[in-house]
């Protein structure tokens, strides 16, 4: 393989689409890079070229992963005028765009006392991407007047609402999903009814 190709997007791409489809199948630990290479048809040298090692290879796909989440949210919210409408959206959105592929891989790698510190935070910082999301509808509440919050209370609740649609979430896999999108859209109907403005 010439240099032009080794260094190449082409590559890298095809590494990390069979290294995702792996992770799903057969978790972190479950994955070697051996398995990568023999899927991918590329040599353990590119691999560790382009991603210095598994871990930095998952967190590359699982930062790509929320990347794709922000574009597929920011394409749905642009349909909903007022906060109240995004946060009803939002609960539908996150209940339908949770349970991805790479999930119960980084829930393993994330809990392994062995994981780097780094790729720990790593992990735990994607939250930062829905928990901005949120904050921005409340955001959008607070200024057009539906909602009675102060700008200092802003990141606290979008904290709020993300555990309360993240605790629901731990029954996607056990709870009928008519069911449980019942439940989401309920939930937000209770936390709004806490925050309505009373104007």
């Amino acid at each position: 393989m010439n240099k032009r190709h080794y260094d190449s997007e082409e590559t890298r791409s095809l590494i990390a689409d069979k290294a995702a489809r792996l992770f799903a199948q057969k978790g972190f630990s479950g994955t070697s890079i051996a398995d990568i290479s023999r899927e991918s048809g590329c040599s353990k040298g590119h691999i560790y070229y382009h991603f210095e090692n598994k871990e930095k290879l998952f967190v590359y796909l699982a930062l790509e992963t929320m990347r794709s989440w922000k574009e597929r949210w920011e394409e749905v919210s642009v349909n909903y005028g007022t906060a109240v409408e995004k946060l009803y959206a939002m609960a539908h959105f996150v209940q339908n765009n949770f349970k991805t592929p790479l999930l119960q891989a980084g829930q393993e790698l994330g809990s392994n006392p062995a994981t780097s510190p780094e790729t720990v935070a790593q992990l735990r910082g994607l939250a930062s991407t829905p928990m901005h999301a949120y904050y921005e509808i409340f955001k959008l509440g607070l200024e057009n007047g539906e909602f009675d919050l102060t700008e200092a209370e802003l990141t606290s609740t979008g904290f709020l609402f993300g555990t309360l649609l993240g605790g629901l979430c731990q029954y996607l896999y056990t709870m009928e999903s008519i069911a449980l999108e019942g439940l989401f859209q309920r939930s937000v109907t209770v936390f709004v009814d806490g925050i309505r403005s009373k104007g």
